[in-house]
């Protein structure tokens, strides 16, 4: 279990999160949502070891461990897709796929990408930089596929893809969960979201609004969080 507890965190004399608590059981999906600004990108930095805590704790299976670094908490079973396209742009698709895995398992991890991601196989000798935003994706998703985590946070992976390729990921999505990891899902398409959830955390200006069951969270009471803008 993923336990963050009285988390309060920032950048320097900003402070972003203000004692949040929130947690991810073991093969669950909990969609962790709000408007722009709200903290969701700095609560995955937190939990995954990118940021540093101001107080509070993250703890995983009772076990403290604040303040480790990425390298450690990889190690526990964590997995953090950042926004943005989490590859190696100068590298090949296969030298990709080679760094994500366990020494050892380089094939293993190449066979069981393009399983998940077949794309990636027809692009397996392509500088990453030069595929397409959605292939870049594939490859950086297919990293919670080849480490096999305890836990993956995603953030916005989605974010400026083709319809087909959403769909793509959230097929993606469910294969993770199926295979037992549990995901911190930080995403824009809120309505998919809620659809492959089992828990929801609404934060907004650094604080949790909402936490419960999917069906639990009033539809008018969300879209006065996000303030007008569009709940896809």
């Amino acid at each position: 279990m993923l336990v963050l507890r009285d988390l309060t965190a920032g950048y320097g004399a900003t402070t972003v999160l203000r004692k949040v608590n929130l947690i991810v059981p073991p093969g669950s999906v909990v969609a962790l949502l709000g408007p722009n600004g709200a903290g969701k990108t700095t609560l995955l930095r937190a939990a995954s070891g990118l940021l540093t805590p101001k107080s509070g704790s993250v703890l995983i299976d009772g076990h403290d461990v604040t303040g480790a670094d990425p390298d450690r908490l990889m190690r526990r079973g964590v997995c953090h897709i950042p926004e943005g396209r989490g590859v190696f742009r100068s590298l090949t698709v296969r030298e990709n796929l080679v760094t994500f895995s366990r020494p050892g398992e380089e094939e293993k991890a190449i066979s069981s990408a393009v399983e998940a991601f077949p794309r990636l196989g027809e692009r397996i000798n392509q500088v990453a930089g030069t595929m397409s935003g959605g292939e870049q994706q594939m490859l950086a998703l297919a990293r919670a596929y080849v480490q096999k985590p305890r836990f993956v946070l995603l953030d916005e992976v989605s974010m400026g893809l083709a319809p087909k390729i959403v769909d793509e990921v959230f097929e993606f999505l469910a294969l993770l969960a199926n295979r037992g990891a549990a995901l911190l899902l930080v995403e824009q398409y809120v309505a998919r979201a809620l659809d492959v959830a089992d828990y929801v955390y609404l934060l907004n200006k650094g604080e949790v609004a909402f936490a419960g069951e999917p069906d639990e969270l009033d539809a008018d009471a969300l879209a006065e969080q996000y303030v007008g803008s569009a709940a896809h």
